[in-house]
Formats: structure tokens, C-alpha cells, sequence
């Protein structure tokens, strides 16, 4: 199975220190990103989606800037890849502005939905911070 990294960037009206809280704890994924999520020992997460759970291990985090969720669920064993998704914070040092960028590298190799489903999460988070 081919995986497809989709790549998308989003500017939000909240300082990083406001929005990493929604992007790297359960308690702020569970808010827009998945409709339930639980911690487990070792840096992993449960996302649950339609019922469905989707382990992950929280890969790496860098304090207001980072995070990475590989699925267990999603790993080629071939090739030793695994899916995952990657929530990064920047801001700009003209505009000062907060951007999200999103890398979902997974199983769904449709553009058009991924875009779809990510500008809808996002309009999700987006009303929870009040961008």
C-alpha cells in the first residue's frame, strides 16, 4: 500500500503558547481533532475516529513549536514506514502571525479530500482559540 504526504499550512489568530496546548495534549486533540483521545504509558495516544481506535506514539515534541504522532496501526512492513501526522508552529518574524502547518502522511492518497477534511478540522480549531 502507497502512502501520500499531504502538506498544508494555516494561519491562526492565537500565539503559539495558546494553540500548542490543542495540538499535543489529549484532553486538546479531543476538542477538534479527534472525538475521543486517551494517554497511554510511553507517550501513546488512542484517537478514536467513527468508533474506531488508532493507536499512536508521540514521536517527538518541542515545546510551542512541535509534535509528531506515528500510528502503530498504519506501518509498512516492507519498507519500515510509518504513517503519521506532524503539527508544526511557526510564526512570522515580519507579520508575527501563527501559522499551523500539517504534514499527513498516510493511506489516503486523495488531495481533494485530505484538503477538505484538514479546512474542516481546522475551521473546528480555529473557533475553539478564536481565530
Amino acid at each position: 500500500m502507497e502512502n501520500y504526504k499531504f502538506i498544508a499550512e494555516y494561519e491562526l489568530r492565537a500565539s503559539p503558547k495558546v494553540l500548542f496546548p490543542y495540538i499535543s495534549t489529549a484532553s486538546g486533540l479531543s476538542q477538534w481533532f479527534a472525538s475521543k483521545v486517551n494517554v497511554r504509558p510511553d507517550h501513546q495516544f488512542d484517537f478514536y475516529w467513527d468508533n474506531e481506535s488508532h493507536p499512536a506514539k508521540q514521536v517527538s515534541m518541542r515545546q510551542n513549536k512541535s509534535v509528531r504522532f506515528e500510528f502503530l496501526n498504519g506501518n509498512d512492513t516492507a519498507t519500515g514506514e510509518h504513517t503519521y501526522i506532524d503539527f508544526r508552529v511557526d510564526v512570522s518574524e515580519l507579520t508575527q502571525s501563527t501559522f499551523l502547518r500539517i504534514t499527513d502522511y498516510s493511506s489516503n492518497t486523495d488531495p481533494d479530500e485530505l484538503k477538505s477534511l484538514w479546512n474542516s478540522l481546522i475551521d473546528k480549531l480555529k473557533e475553539i482559540v478564536g481565530s
